[in-house]
């Protein structure tokens, strides 16, 4: 193995060094009080599902996911979210205990990555689901949560952008001619492509009242500044009707100024069947999540219930996260080794008073003055007397 080789990382993979770590630790303790105080219990699921289960109903694609095969021939994969693995242990088990389940869950997914391009193959995310309850009123509480979530890592510049799939299936069928076009048109609002959208538009010859209306509607659907005013492009029914209660018990929480409405907004995860989101924040150039109700893939495990829920990327937290240094006064007790058992008494006594502390003999050390200068204090002992 070349020296270059042994210390290459797959593709996608990264090393997390200390600091970045406790940052990751702050992150969870921080998401952890605040979720549990909302009633949401922390639950685990294995890293490794089967395929035929888990990787197929997951909505990710299939040449991202990490596949493995057991001793048995079965295909596994490395779990690639966790709404899917949640959604399949909620129904086989915790659905029998209490509906609605109020879950949360800080945990690694996997995506393989087909080039480097900077992207990780592993990450954490940190999320809800809350099945069992079909009402706006689950929708509104994960929106909220959401919101408290993120200012409690002192994020203030942020926005919940809001849309709902069943109101832009409506205008897509609506103005288009054919399935085809409805799903090309989707297509290409999943992956933000604005301009290969009108393309589409002008390409397929529709009659000019619908291709005026999809043109104005995509112009349009990005500022909105409320709910009435996507009513213009889209037939009154429940989608609609949904979206003003939902705004109306939003605004009962005070949280207006975090939401903006995006009725262009679609995703890739095919699960979602109503209401979704995004979470956008300065400091980061990507979502820092997503969510919304994803009725549709507990129907996949055989269960009618509704489900809603959210994720975050925990890495693009810590970009939008302002710069805090940890509160870690770090202490050195430094022996000879004839002065073990004084600097042991003195690392305890130290440790009492919450301080990081590190015990470490001076024959262990090849250079003493250079590891001396890595703490904030340092207490010496020689075996005669303790020297600060």
């Amino acid at each position: 193995m070349s020296s270059i080789k042994m210390f290459e990382k797959p593709l996608g993979m990264r090393d997390t060094f200390p600091q970045i770590y406790e940052k990751l630790e702050q992150v969870r303790e921080t998401g952890r009080e605040l979720l549990r105080s909302r009633g949401y219990e922390f639950i685990k699921t294995p890293t490794v599902e089967y395929y035929d289960t888990v990787g197929k109903a997951s909505a990710i694609h299939d040449a991202t996911l990490f596949k493995l095969v057991d001793s048995q021939g079965s295909t596994l994969v490395l779990r690639p979210d966790m709404t899917t693995p949640i959604a399949r242990v909620v129904t086989s088990k915790l659905l029998k205990e209490k509906i609605p389940q109020r879950l949360a869950y800080f945990e690694n997914v996997f995506r393989a990555q087909q080039l480097e391009g900077g992207r990780p193959a592993e990450f954490e995310q940190m999320g809800i689901e809350l099945i069992g309850d079909n009402s706006v009123f689950a929708d509104a509480e994960v929106i909220m949560t959401v919101i408290e979530l993120v200012k409690a890592y002192g994020i203030e510049s942020f926005k919940i952008t809001i849309g709902h799939a069943g109101v832009l299936s409506c205008i897509l069928k609506d103005y288009t001619e054919s399935v085809e076009q409805a799903e090309k048109l989707n297509e290409l609002l999943v992956q933000r492509n604005y301009v290969g959208f009108e393309e589409a538009v002008l390409t397929f010859d529709l009659p000019k009242t619908k291709s005026d209306a999809l043109l104005d509607f995509i112009e349009e659907a990005l500022s909105l500044s409320s709910i009435e005013d996507i009513e213009k492009y889209v037939r009154k029914n429940d989608a609609l009707e949904y979206m003003q209660k939902l705004w109306e018990l939003l605004a009962l929480a005070g949280v207006e100024q975090y939401i903006a409405y995006d009725f262009t907004l679609s995703s890739h995860m095919n699960y979602y069947t109503g209401m979704l989101f995004e979470v956008f924040a300065s400091g980061s150039g990507f979502p820092l999540g997503n969510g919304g109700r994803y009725d549709g893939l507990l129907a996949h495990f055989g269960s009618t219930v509704g489900a809603t829920g959210f994720g975050l990327r925990v890495d693009r937290l810590l970009e939008a996260m302002p710069r805090q240094e940890i509160e870690n006064v770090t202490a050195l007790v430094l022996f000879e080794p004839i002065a073990f058992k004084q600097a042991l008494a003195q690392a305890a006594r130290l440790r009492e008073q919450y301080r990081r502390v590190t015990l470490q003999s001076t024959v262990g050390l090849e250079n003493v003055e250079a590891f001396k200068e890595q703490f904030q204090e340092v207490v010496y002992f020689s075996g005669q007397e303790e020297q600060i």
